[in-house]
């Protein structure tokens, strides 16, 4: 259970911060408690109740600073996804994308950071779909890791580069 002030990874809204939990009476199931949370780095004015108990929207805690570091150290290690079917890779890339787990995003846009190479290096394009997973996968590990640094999400990138394993 999580408890007011404590920030979360909130499915599509990326971290959020639990603001109030709050309890409201249904008519149909009785008293039922919600959480009221808050995007920290999207459309502010945006409130969402969500039952304490719901298992339909994927919640969880923020990775430790421990954790933060531990990803950026094995990013050089980590296994390259090559997936040459289309579909197969778009499957993969929304099922990594939806499960938020951080070293699952850094392995995907490490994946296609490489893939992009490839593609340069050859005169081609990376397409438009892996360009917007890699966009999507920053976006959500940046600004876990912004919150979980205390740091700027624009400054993320940075830190990574200068904390990755020489």
């Amino acid at each position: 259970m999580f408890k007011i002030n404590d920030y979360i990874v909130y499915g599509p809204m990326s971290v959020c911060k639990i603001i109030d939990i709050i309890e409201e009476e249904n008519p149909y199931i009785g008293l039922k408690s919600y959480y009221v949370i808050q995007p920290v780095y999207s459309d502010k004015s945006t409130i969402i109740k969500i039952p304490v108990d719901s298992k339909k929207v994927f919640m969880r805690h923020l990775i430790s600073q421990r954790e933060v570091l531990s990803i950026i150290e094995s990013i050089p290690n980590l296994k390259v996804l090559d997936i040459n079917n289309d579909k197969q890779r778009s499957q993969q890339f929304k099922s990594i994308i939806k499960s938020s787990i951080c070293s699952d995003l850094a392995q995907l846009i490490k994946s296609i950071n490489i893939n992009e190479q490839e593609k340069l290096s050859s005169g081609k394009k990376l397409s438009k779909t892996d360009e917007d997973f890699k966009k999507t996968a920053e976006k959500l590990i940046n600004e876990e890791f912004a919150t979980v640094l205390n740091i700027p999400v624009e400054e993320v990138s940075s830190f990574i580069l200068n904390h990755l394993p020489k």
